[in-house]
């Protein structure tokens, strides 16, 4: 299996885990709030499956023409991870292809990719950016092409964890604003 494959399953795994436990256990602290719409159900990419939304924010994106991340969590794994995972969603009128929000590295493979996104640890400063593949893909959703409107797609990007003291950053898309949000696990 490679690293890419087994990336991408790890997130599934932990985003599943999530939103099976969510809102359980919340002290108040954990930076997370209820969904009143968690009942509502979005349209994945291929527009035939539902997928569930978020049942917890710890972050909201509102950028140009109505679209709006909506980011779920943020967990550090033992490995020297963090894997931030939420949603993009269209609220506007017209399709959507956020290709602004890939890098600007000529070898990238996909056009159409949140791994321009980055972590910025403010007090630290430093800026973690998209982990990358053996072949240069990042481990971040890919193949973000015309989100009709209405439709809402599940998105993640891994990136290096910041030391274990830092628990606040900021996230980053480009010509987005910036979110701060809090790393769990």
């Amino acid at each position: 299996m490679s690293p890419r494959i087994a990336g991408a399953a790890l997130v599934v795994v932990i985003t599943l885990a999530l939103v099976g436990c969510g809102g359980e256990g919340n002290d108040g602290d954990s930076g997370t709030t209820p969904r009143p719409d968690a009942a509502k159900r979005a349209t994945t990419p291929a527009g035939n499956a539902p997928s569930a939304v978020p049942t917890t924010v710890i972050g909201e994106i509102k950028g140009p023409e109505g679209i709006v991340v909506t980011l779920a969590s943020a967990v550090r794994d033992k490995g020297g991870f963090v894997t931030v995972s939420g949603t993009v969603a269209n609220r506007g009128t017209k399709p959507y292809t956020p290709l602004t929000w890939r890098s600007k590295e000529t070898e990238m493979k996909s056009q159409s990719s949140v791994s321009g996104a980055s972590l910025i640890d403010q007090a630290g400063k430093k800026r973690y950016l998209v982990l990358r593949d053996t072949d240069g893909e990042c481990l971040c959703t890919t193949g973000l092409v015309n989100i009709r409107p209405g439709e809402t797609r599940s998105v993640f990007a891994q990136f290096p964890a910041p030391p274990a003291g830092v628990t606040d950053v900021d996230f980053q898309l480009p010509t987005m604003p910036s979110v701060r949000i809090r790393i769990s696990g």
